[in-house]
């Protein structure tokens, strides 16, 4: 009985951990991973990428990489949330469509 309620409680909070390092519109990755490559310039309002997506942006001499997953279809952000700070100078609305392979 122990035993197992020792391995429940390590469950949860490997879950927990994990849940709480995850970001709620995807996570970035290596630049090698990218599919896309979108350059953010003073007159860029926005991007349309798909839930999926894994896209490198460049923007001020910088640039980084974000695999695009959303935990609900149609979010809409602020590029400037999962931007390294000091990359984007204006705000640039992402806009995340569900992904096509799984569309009905």
């Amino acid at each position: 009985m122990f035993n197992t309620f020792r391995i429940t409680a390590a469950a949860v909070l490997t879950l927990a951990t994990a849940v709480a390092g995850a970001n709620e519109y995807g996570t970035a990755v290596a630049p090698a991973n990218a599919e896309r490559h979108v350059i953010i310039t003073a007159s860029t309002p926005w991007i349309n990428v798909n839930n999926g997506d894994t896209v490198e942006f460049q923007s001020n001499g910088a640039s980084f990489t974000w695999h695009f997953d959303t935990l609900h279809d149609g979010a809409a952000f602020d590029l400037s949330n999962i931007a390294p700070a000091g990359s984007v100078d204006h705000k640039v609305t992402v806009y995340v469509a569900p992904n096509p392979l799984y569309r009905g």
